[in-house]
């Protein structure tokens, strides 16, 4: 067989990974640079692909050695500034888009993106410093608002963080809502109206922000709220709601519609910090409970802990946020412990497979909905659970719940303490430094020691 020439074994990868034929492009990538490891071109695509396989310790690999060959390629530094954005290489990815900038001012994303790092590292007000200006200046990039309103809400300057992440919708990555009803502006009246609010994005950013529902409600509003059928039986008992189901329809009586993300802003001024509201008040049916009970019948002198290891699979950041259910199994040889996994999910198949459900016995793969998932965790003596919707459900229902974070976590658990107004009952563990899962878990196995010696 004939050994294709540079010029074609290069082309014919790239074609590879342009038609998104990773696994092929990955091949060809290799056998490129076995024979030609000078072309940072390639290398740093490599990396851009492993990244895009959330492969991300290759990736930054591959990076390294397309900017020791081309330090001032502009696709290279740009490359090379994502993965170690998303490493927490911060400070590092920073100096990169300061010298990419220098090269090509029109690269807006870096501007950005600067704003992400600085918010990464908690510098709330030095990310807020450098990107205000800028989104005035560069009206056109939404991103640059996008990370401002981040950073705000990190900030806690909640008033003007909820009007700055309206820029979504100009992001391109939300598509359109068209609504057969008039669309609540900011500053409308709300009194004597039927408001209806449909869901935005996760699970849990919905139990984290349904507790402004009460609040609308004393104002005056009659509320309306779309749910998905897991959350409808969890969330059917909040105070002022006066409807909750899977979709509203053209004739329904309502006069106004925001979407969940939105909400706050009806209750919170622009320059506002604004009083955070209580967690929601959640509705744990009896079916439910005496469900859950079985679960822990025979279990009834142990100290109890429901974990969790995984968020959505489908959340493009999950894979840092996250972790594996072997993780937890130090854990089972604690006297007196006996662990449940509340996790349902694509990764329970590793789970059952390994023989894991004689150590963590398994309570979540049958629940019809979070309701179920909410009765168990009361049974439970403490949750430990990895940044998802388990996480504000536990927080809700105010269990006590340690959560444990990775170095970039959700706003409403900020980058630094052990606690969140969001959430009283919660505990946080942090990881001390990016990726490193392990002093998150001997932390909490030696506070899990602590906890079932007290309970006896």
């Amino acid at each position: 067989m004939t050994t294709p020439d540079r010029a074609t074994a290069r082309r014919i990868a790239v074609d590879r990974h342009k038609a998104g034929q990773l696994d092929a492009a990955l091949q060809a990538y290799a056998r490129y640079l076995a024979r030609y490891p000078d072309d940072a071109g390639i290398w740093t695509n490599l990396g851009a692909l492993y990244r895009t396989r959330e492969q991300h310790d290759m990736a930054l690999i591959a990076q390294e050695r397309a900017y020791a060959l081309a330090p001032d390629q502009e696709g290279v530094l740009n490359n090379y500034a994502n993965i170690l954005s998303d490493l927490g290489g911060y400070e590092r990815s920073i100096k990169l888009r300061k010298k990419s900038l220098a090269l090509n001012p029109n690269h807006l994303m870096h501007h950005a993106m600067i704003g992400r790092c600085y918010r990464g590292m908690g510098e709330y007000q030095k990310a807020i410093d450098y990107l205000t200006p800028l989104v005035e200046t560069y009206p056109q990039e939404p991103e640059i608002q996008l990370q401002l309103a981040f950073a705000q809400l990190g900030a806690g300057q909640y008033g003007a963080a909820f009007r700055n992440y309206d820029a979504r919708w100009r992001t391109g990555e939300l598509e359109p809502l068209n609504v057969p009803f008039p669309r609540w502006r900011d500053g409308d009246e709300v009194a004597g109206k039927t408001i209806l609010i449909l869901p935005e994005q996760g699970f849990g950013d919905m139990v984290l922000l349904v507790r402004f529902i009460p609040l609308l409600a004393a104002r005056g509003a009659r509320v309306r709220l779309v749910a998905k059928p897991p959350l409808t039986r969890l969330l059917s008992g909040i105070e002022g709601l006066d409807w909750i189901g899977p979709a509203a329809h053209r004739d329904d009586p309502i006069d106004l519609w925001i979407t969940l993300m939105d909400l706050p802003k009806l209750v919170i001024g622009p320059k506002d910090r604004g009083e955070i509201p209580p967690p929601t008040t959640l509705t744990v049916p009896p079916d439910s409970v005496a469900r859950a009970q079985g679960f822990t019948a025979h279990h009834q002198d142990m100290f109890k802990v429901g974990v969790v290891w995984s968020g959505s699979a489908t959340y493009k950041g999950n894979s840092f946020r996250s972790f594996t259910h072997r993780d937890f199994l130090p854990m089972a040889r604690i006297p007196n412990v006996q662990l449940f996994s509340l996790y349902k999910g694509p990764f329970l198949e590793a789970y059952e497979k390994d023989g894991s459900a004689a150590l963590i016995i398994d309570t979540a793969s049958t629940d019809r909905d979070f309701a179920d998932a909410a009765a168990t965790m009361r049974e439970m003596d403490l949750i430990i659970t990895s940044d998802t919707a388990t996480a504000h459900i536990a927080g809700s229902l105010g269990l006590p719940t340690w959560v444990l974070l990775h170095w970039d976590a959700f706003w409403v658990y900020r980058h630094a303490g052990r606690g969140t107004k969001w959430y009283p009952s919660m505990r946080l563990c942090r990881q001390a430094a990016p990726q490193d899962w392990a002093s998150v878990f001997d932390a909490a196995h030696a506070a899990l020691e602590r906890e079932a010696k007290a309970h006896g």
